[in-house]
């Protein structure tokens, strides 16, 4: 396993010299920069970086990076983010009926390919119960309906806060987060040494190739609309149904011969596949939000 990194996400007022500034601070503080991505975007005269270095031979103990990032900040009249690549977050993932996005992220997570650990899963329904545990995770059934909404939000709040929970997916929940919720844990702190920032910390994939066929039943639409394409869509949940910034998206083509059925049976690959590199992407911080978009530095 490499040596740990610090990972600087910073968004600030494009103006000349801002790489040379940044890998500056880096080098005056004895740091050995990894990998450094960077976007300009003209129209809204910002500028975007992502910075790892190593924090071996590195002149600040990891507890003053921190504060030293946010002056950096703060003099630039942006913000930043600071990440560690050795601190694990704790994910929850919510789930309905629909096992497949979860087998999956169960499977890349025991397999090593997604840097995460799944203490608890979250389900309004209780069929996937044995899966769940089968990996280790704890199965919290919490029923949903209208009349008890916010109380079911309240004690997935609770078991959130619990289980130290630093990101949800989202893996074919089949309910609506209300803007409380997603209010309530946004205000979450991170987990001591997990990191700093502001980011949207819930992941949601949406069976359609957004925006089209938004809501609910978007195979059935397709399939009448006789498309040649159909895709899944990993993004970031806000308060908007299916309109939150995308971070992945996967496509398969279909054809004339496909039934409904058929067209299903493809989603669920490309929801998947979506889905998994979306939170990937999310975990190796890679992934910077700004004016309702996303930026992937991939």
């Amino acid at each position: 396993m490499s040596s740990p990194t610090a990972i600087l996400q910073l968004i600030c007022p494009d103006r000349p010299a801002l790489v040379s500034e940044l890998s500056g601070w880096v080098a005056a503080n004895g740091g050995n920069i990894r990998h450094a991505d960077h976007h300009t975007d003209l129209g809204a005269g910002l500028f975007l970086s992502r910075i790892e270095w190593a924090l071996e031979g590195f002149g600040l103990p990891r507890e003053a990076i921190a504060p030293a990032v946010s002056a950096l900040a703060r003099r630039l009249g942006g913000e930043g983010e600071l990440h560690f690549s050795d601190a694990i977050p704790r994910a929850a993932i919510f789930v309905s009926r629909q096992d497949h996005c979860l087998v999956d992220l169960l499977w890349r997570v025991r397999a090593g390919e997604l840097p995460m650990q799944v203490p608890l899963v979250v389900s309004n329904h209780p069929d996937l119960q044995p899966l769940a545990e089968g990996f280790g995770a704890r199965y919290a059934h919490v029923p949903v309906s209208a009349a008890t909404k916010g109380e079911a939000e309240q004690a997935q709040l609770e078991l959130l806060r619990q289980h130290g929970i630093e990101l949800v997916v989202l893996a074919k929940y089949m309910q609506v987060l209300s803007a409380g919720f997603l209010e309530a844990f946004q205000r979450e702190p991170f987990p001591a040494g997990g990191g700093t920032g502001s980011s949207p910390r819930v992941i949601n994939i949406h069976h359609s190739f957004l925006p089209a066929f938004q809501g609910a039943q978007p195979y059935h639409r397709a399939w009448e609309r006789g498309v040649k394409l159909i895709g899944a869509t990993a993004h970031y949940v806000t308060e908007e149904l299916d309109a939150g910034p995308i971070i992945e998206q996967a496509t398969v083509h279909v054809s004339h011969r496909d039934e409904v059925e058929d067209l299903i049976r493809k989603g669920r690959d490309t929801e998947r596949l979506a889905l998994a590199r979306a939170v990937r992407l999310h975990l190796r911080r890679q992934v910077m939000v700004y004016r309702g978009r996303t930026a992937v530095f991939d």
